[in-house]
């Protein structure tokens, strides 16, 4: 008896040592229409940069999951309980990826969305009645929320990563306008002062626009000036991917497929 006990000990010793019967870490990937665009499959010629990320990582190695939503802002996506959702997988070792900033500047309590959150980085708030939940709500700044998805992913021993909003199709004296000064200044700053992750992924993009010129530029974005198609959603999640590759210290990367470790 006591032989066949440490028998079993050993198969399920070497068993549990397969790689296969091991979980998996996983990308949860969060944002707003830039980075899933509808249901994810193309409608309307558009697309959403994590639709297409997957295919530059491993995904023997890793599981994608890409969570963005169209029209939500750092704010919706939580009162929406969509984070609740995901905090109740998370793991520790698992990475999530955050683009919020393009729906952050609407109206705080309007009729149609009422998704805006306070600008800047700080303590502020203001009590409102949201006509759309029908409940009187505190709303925050933009950083309160970034700060909150950050912390709460830190918290389950995952890594967060932040993402600056992609530039919109808006040139200016032949360059694209930067938004270092608003939404992108402000995630940076908080993931700084968070010790998350950043990838300016507003200056990768435009500086990629710059030098592929407007005419260019506008063949991505068929409805308007904020949306790409399926070409500017790919450029889109290589400069994403560009970026992981540049993350000192990030062990994201070393689920990239090799080429696009080099």
């Amino acid at each position: 008896m006591k032989y066949a006990t440490c028998l079993l000990i050993a198969v399920f010793s070497i068993l549990g040592s397969f790689s296969f019967l091991k979980r998996h870490p996983v990308l949860y990937i969060i944002g707003d229409s830039t980075v899933k665009n509808g249901n994810g499959k193309g409608a309307d010629a558009l697309w959403g940069w994590g639709s297409l990320i997957d295919n530059y990582f491993d995904t023997t190695k890793i599981a994608i999951r890409n969570h963005a939503i169209g029209g939500r802002s750092s704010r919706t996506f939580i009162t929406d309980g969509r984070w609740d959702a995901i905090l109740k997988t998370l793991k520790k070792g698992d990475y999530v990826i955050i683009q919020f900033g393009h729906n952050d500047s609407g109206p705080l309590d309007d009729t149609a969305r009422a998704r805006g959150t306070i600008k800047g980085i700080g303590d502020a708030s203001q009590e409102i009645y949201n006509p759309i939940r029908r409940i009187k709500e505190t709303v925050y700044t933009y950083g309160y929320y970034i700060r909150k998805l950050i912390n709460d992913t830190k918290s389950k021993g995952a890594v967060a990563i932040v993402c600056s909003p992609i530039p919109r199709n808006d040139f200016k004296d032949g360059k694209v306008k930067r938004n270092d000064l608003d939404y992108g200044g402000w995630a940076k700053q908080v993931a700084v002062a968070t010790g998350a992750f950043f990838v300016d992924l507003n200056q990768l993009i435009a500086d990629k626009y710059d030098r592929l010129g407007p005419d260019a530029v506008n063949a991505f974005f068929p409805k308007d000036h904020t949306h790409p198609n399926l070409d500017g959603s790919r450029l889109n999640a290589g400069m994403v991917v560009q970026g992981i590759g540049q993350l000192s210290g990030c062990d994201l990367k070393l689920f990239l497929k090799k080429q696009e470790q080099q």
